[in-house]
């Protein structure tokens, strides 16, 4: 069998209905390590309101928080793959059990193909023209992810996720974006621009604000809104940036061990950025004070985090707070220590966020 290659936002179908989106970069030979992100009725059925995907005479649920790690774990192990880096399973899929693949790029090129389109369909790709005219960037730099990819979008209810391929394209596409923000009659706005735009929902973070979460996500520039004129509605317009086949490199290493150590806090300068964007979210910091745990966290030489809520989150030259799990990291080459923000049981007390904000 020939070698899948997958990147961050692909999906892998199971045969028994389960979608899992294929996370990151760094993956063990013939397995990828996934989210699992939507299950078949057939398989799960959820109380959430959010949850539920009706489009395309399909019903699928969205799992929210932990739920598709405890139902894989609980009934079906099989999509799960020992990470020999941290000597624990993980949600994952071998490349032979997977029965279908969606590539968004190669999605998103059928559907512009599509000569009869539904209302959000055709919102997508008038969105597509306008930033790609002002942007530069072309179709091919582009791709859809969430319901649309899977085909139970709901035309008047859901929103347009695209996917943007690469560093250089997806710094275009936030400076495009930030133009048309800045533009009152450009038909887009920042989707974070109103503080109300949290009203109403549940915050369970303990050490970030609603407030420090709306000024972070404000500035990233790729959450926006689409003031859909033709189709009488207001739509989300999220640009998820993705690394380009050019820039991956796998940091999977059957040789290099990750021990955590202990639970820190501290303060740290930015001294690189350029993984920011992406999933895993890489942060080269200089640690400048320990505000809780043990002082090997001034050795840390990075921030990784498996968290969407810290993507992008600070830039160069920064100073910010982090709040997370001290790793060891151990190679043939040396060992190192990073902070990791990612799924574990003290998930709502992590953070990272600049530590002196004027929202």
């Amino acid at each position: 069998m020939a070698t899948l290659k997958l990147r961050d936002r692909d999906a892998a179908i199971t045969p028994e209905g389960l979608i899992l989106r294929v996370f990151g970069y760094s993956h063990p030979p013939n397995a990828f390590i996934c989210d699992a992100e939507y299950a078949s009725a057939r398989v799960f059925t959820s109380k959430d309101p959010r949850a539920p995907r009706t489009g395309g005479n399909q019903l699928f649920y969205k799992f929210y928080n932990d739920e598709g790690m405890k139902l894989v774990s609980a009934r079906f192990p099989q999509y799960t793959v020992f990470h020999e880096m941290l000597g624990t399973r993980v949600v994952g899929i071998k490349q032979n059990a997977i029965a279908e693949v969606r590539k968004p790029e190669e999605r998103l090129k059928a559907l512009i193909a599509v000569e009869v389109k539904d209302e959000l369909q055709d919102a997508t790709e008038r969105v597509l023209n306008i930033v790609s005219q002002r942007s530069g960037l072309s179709t091919a730099d582009f791709g859809v992810f969430g319901s649309m990819l899977h085909g139970f979008h709901h035309p008047k209810l859901s929103d347009i996720d695209l996917v943007v391929y690469g560093a250089r394209e997806n710094d275009k596409i936030r400076d495009t974006l930030a133009d048309f923000y800045a533009d009152a009659h450009s038909g887009f706005r920042n989707e974070f621009s109103s503080d109300d735009v949290m009203a109403g929902k549940k915050w369970r973070f303990k050490n970030y604000t609603v407030k420090e979460f709306i000024w972070h996500q404000k500035r990233k520039q790729i959450y926006g809104l689409f003031n859909d004129a033709r189709g009488g509605r207001t739509i989300k317009a999220e640009f998820e940036p993705v690394k380009a086949w050019s820039e991956i490199t796998s940091e999977y290493d059957s040789k290099v061990r990750i021990l955590r150590k202990d639970w820190v806090k501290i303060t740290a300068h930015i001294i690189a950025d350029n993984d920011a964007p992406f999933i895993p979210s890489v942060y080269g910091i200089k640690p400048l004070k320990v505000l809780a745990g043990t002082r090997d966290a001034l050795e840390a030489v990075r921030v990784i985090s498996y968290m969407e809520e810290f993507r992008a989150q600070a830039q160069k030259d920064e100073t910010v707070t982090v709040e997370g799990n001290l790793e060891e990291v151990i190679t043939p080459k040396g060992n190192f220590h990073q902070i990791a923000l990612t799924y574990c049981p003290r998930y709502y007390e992590q953070v990272l966020k600049v530590a002196a904000l004027n929202p």
